[in-house]
Parts: structure tokens; C-alpha cells; sequence
């Protein structure tokens, strides 16, 4: 048998029209080959945003004065806070900060007016949930600003020797939960439920097309097993999996980066079981939805990338805008993040977190409910 050795330009127009055939029909990876840089463009481009704004501030004032309603005033046209509330009590601005519901809390303390006329520089305390330094850094920095402008509006002609001086009154800044701004006490209890998102969804994504390739599919079709039971009977065996990667990144986070941990792990353990089993009812319903094992693979990049960028894992969430924070509460690892890192960083309790738990649960149940739609699909 004799081979024509030397390169025609017919056979290469033949490959490259067979590629772009084979191409057209992997709409799966086609899609990928757009979409992705689609995604990576829209979410980089508008929903990331490294500088927050509008950050939620409570006030917990107990002077009335002119001047310290011109400073919660200058904070609010800032830009930098939104203020939410008053307090009335210390109790309270713990508990705000703890929950999650301010990232500020500024305290003006009784005798504040009396004070600053007199020239004797009151402390304004600013309280910031630290647990993301890159949430609060620039708000911080601007706060020096805002009170100076504010206090040389307001005070009267015969008080303007004092606008003279640096800044006629004392701020105090409290990072609250880390106070020394290390960013692995944030990163390593987040990265916790970043690895069990990308590992449970890939791995579970290959359950169904496994079958498919393998010839089993066909006698498990066979067999009085309803969609319900296949779909947990593929879940239930990787839990135990998610708890082995939950427990080593607990230990590396003690053992090597020294995170403090401050609440009880019973209730992280306890609750991760449902983000558990909502990552892997995602990973079931993309492998009855996937032709192959690459598709589902390529289908569950489709879900981590948004869960990586909205869930304020990498960025902080309170700077995306108000459509990027709306897709970003969708996914299960935004609350997921909240409650882990309330419960590890601010020893929030089990209670407490079960706020940031059900929205986990209804995602779990709208995926699975999907699962089986799908799955029914698949007995024709």
C-alpha cells in the first residue's frame, strides 16, 4: 500500500470542514467555547468591584445635636455607607454586627456636642465587621474626610478656631472578628465551601454519563427504581466525601494558618450536610442533562464560575451591584459563606446561622425537582 506523502490542499480543506462539522455538532462545548469568555466578560467587567459602596451603617447615638446628625448625614451622601438604623442599646450593634446585618456601626456618645465646642476632641467609635478587610478598608479610609467636612459646616463663628486644628475630634476604629486584617482568617473557612462546590458538582456530574457510557444505563432502566431513588442513590455516597474535605481544611485552618476558630464546629457540620447535598443534586441533574462525561464536566464550569465570582468569595459581595448580589443570592455557596464564616470567625450560633441555611434548602429542592423532570426525560 502506497501513501501520497506530499501535503494537498484538498485532503486539509476536507479536515478543517470535518472539524467545523464535528464542531456544530458538540453544541455543549461549542457553547462553552462562547459563553465562558461571555460570562468572564460581563461579570469582570460590571459585577466585580474592588471598592464598595454603600456599605450598611447603623448609628447608635445618644446626642441629638446638630453635629452629630451633619456626620451621619455626611457618611450617607458619601457614597461609602448607607445608613440602615438606629440602635438604642450596645446589646444591639453586637448583635448587628454578629448577624451580618451592618457592616458598620458608628457610636456618638452622649456628651459629643458638648465636647467638641469645648475643643476637647470626643471620640467617634466606628465598629466594622473585619471578617472581609478588602468590604471595609476604603469606607474606613474615607471616614476622616466626611467627619472633617461635616463638623466645619456646622460649627458656628465662634468655635472656627477649631477647624484650624487636624480634626477636632478623636476616631476610633474597632475591626471587629480580625482585627489585624490577616486575609487567610476570610479566605481559608470560605475556601472550604469553594472546594466542596467544584469537587461535589464535577464529581456528581459524571454520575449518570458514566452509566450512559459504560452500557449500565440501560439495566438500570430496567429495574422499578423510581427517578427519586436514583437521584439520592447517586447523592448519598458522596456526603461522606464532603465531610472528609470539610474536616482536613478545618484542621489545615488550626493547624497551619492559625485561624481562630471561635464557634462550635457541631453546627457547621450539621448544617454543611444540606449545602452538601445541594452541590451534588446539582452535579445528578447536569449529568442527566450531559450526552457524555466531557459535556458534564464542561456543564459544571457553568455553574462554579458565577458561584466563584457572586458568591463574595473573591470579591466583596456588598461592592457588586444590586442585579449581580440578586443572581449572587441564588446560589447556595453565598449563604453558605455567610454561615461559615459567622459561626468560625464571629462564634455566631447554630440558630443564628439558620437564616443563611434555607435558602440552601429550597435550592436543593428546586434542583432535584429538576433532576427527576430530567431523568423521567431519559426512560423514553
Amino acid at each position: 500500500m502506497s501513501f501520497d506523502a506530499a501535503f494537498t490542499f484538498s485532503r486539509f480543506a476536507a479536515m478543517v470542514y470535518k472539524e467545523f462539522i464535528q464542531m456544530r455538532r458538540d453544541r455543549v462545548t461549542f457553547a462553552m467555547m462562547i459563553g465562558i469568555p461571555l460570562m468572564q466578560l460581563i461579570l469582570f467587567g460590571y459585577a466585580i468591584n474592588s471598592d464598595p459602596r454603600n456599605l450598611p451603617t447603623m448609628v447608635l447615638s445618644a446626642d441629638n445635636s446638630p453635629y452629630a446628625r451633619g456626620i451621619v448625614a455626611g457618611m450617607q451622601t458619601s457614597t461609602y455607607f448607607r445608613v440602615t438604623g438606629q440602635l438604642s442599646s450596645r446589646d444591639e450593634a453586637d448583635e448587628a454586627l454578629k448577624k451580618g446585618t451592618a457592616q458598620f456601626v458608628l457610636t456618638i456618645p452622649e456628651d459629643f456636642s458638648r465636647k467638641l465646642l469645648r475643643g476637647e476632641k470626643p471620640v467617634l467609635l466606628l465598629e466594622a465587621d473585619a471578617t472581609d478587610p478588602a468590604a471595609t478598608s476604603g469606607a474606613v479610609s474615607a471616614l476622616r474626610e466626611i467627619v472633617s467636612r461635616a463638623i466645619a459646616r456646622d460649627l458656628p463663628g465662634a468655635s472656627a478656631d477649631l477647624e484650624a486644628t487636624d480634626l477636632p475630634v478623636t476616631l476610633r476604629t474597632h475591626a471587629e472578628y480580625n482585627p489585624e486584617a490577616v486575609t487567610q482568617y476570610n479566605i481559608v473557612p470560605g475556601l472550604m465551601g469553594v472546594i466542596l462546590t467544584l469537587t461535589l458538582t464535577m464529581i456528581t456530574s459524571l454520575a449518570i454519563t458514566r452509566e450512559r457510557e459504560r452500557g449500565t444505563m440501560e439495566n438500570l432502566l430496567s429495574t422499578p427504581v423510581r427517578p427519586l431513588e436514583v437521584m439520592l442513590g447517586k447523592i448519598v455516597p458522596y456526603i461522606l466525601v464532603g465531610y472528609i474535605q470539610m474536616t482536613l481544611i478545618l484542621l489545615a485552618a488550626k493547624l497551619l494558618f492559625d485561624v481562630p476558630l471561635r464557634g462550635d464546629l457541631a453546627p457547621v457540620f450539621i448544617l454543611s450536610l444540606v449545602f452538601i447535598a445541594a452541590n451534588l443534586s446539582v452535579g445528578v441533574t447536569l449529568s442527566t442533562m450531559a450526552k457524555n462525561q466531557l459535556q458534564a464536566v464542561q456543564m459544571s464550569v457553568f455553574f462554579f464560575l458565577p458561584s466563584l465570582l457572586l458568591s463574595g468569595f473573591m470579591f466583596p459581595f456588598r461592592g457588586m451591584p444590586g442585579w449581580a448580589q440578586v443572581l449572587g443570592s441564588v446560589l447556595p455557596l453565598t449563604h453558605y459563606l455567610r454561615f461559615v464564616r459567622g459561626i468560625l470567625l464571629k462564634g455566631a450560633s447554630g440558630p443564628e446561622s439558620l437564616t443563611h441555611v434555607w435558602p440552601i434548602a429550597l435550592f436543593f429542592c428546586a434542583v432535584i425537582g429538576l433532576g427527576m423532570l430530567r431523568y423521567r426525560k431519559t426512560l423514553d
